[in-house]
């Protein structure tokens, strides 16, 4: 099985000056139940299907399962998905070895940004950036699959 290993944090300063890439992505889900989480991902004019297992106790590993699908599939299949939807921009931020994945959300999740870096293991230690805030690695409502359902805005 394949482990996704990876810890999450709010922004807290500017990164898009840092970035090497960019891309727009727009998901939904097919189930967002704790445990089980069936995603749809169009990102770049490509399709994805991620299925997503249950998160461990200190909410930084589980199991992740993800195939490039048919572009037509994956607007097929984002009409299946539960209400709400997640559009961001992900901006790609080189430090030391690692890459953060920087989510800028908009629509109803308008005004959150955040930080990912997947680790080769639970232990793996990283350079934080400067633009690194607060942690928030196993807190449920920073998921997307929460966020789609109890919008940023909301709170």
């Amino acid at each position: 099985m394949a482990q996704e290993i990876e810890r999450k944090f709010l922004v807290k300063g500017e990164f898009k000056s840092q970035a090497f890439a960019q891309s727009r992505i727009v998901q939904g889900y097919i189930s967002s139940k704790p445990g089980r989480t069936v995603r749809v991902r169009i990102r770049d004019g490509k399709g994805y299907l991620t299925i997503k297992g249950k998160t461990d106790e200190a909410g930084l590993s589980r199991y992740e399962w993800e195939r490039e699908i048919a572009l037509n599939d994956a607007e097929d299949l984002m009409k299946l998905c539960e209400p709400g939807l997640i559009d961001k921009i992900r901006y790609l931020v080189q430090s030391g070895e690692h890459v953060f994945e920087v989510d800028e959300f908009f629509g109803e999740n308008l005004g959150l940004i955040m930080a990912e870096v997947e680790l080769k293991s639970e232990n793996d230690s990283f350079i934080v950036p400067d633009f690194i805030g607060e942690e928030v690695t196993g807190d449920r409502k920073y998921y997307n699959s929460y966020l789609m359902k109890n919008p940023y805005t909301s709170w």
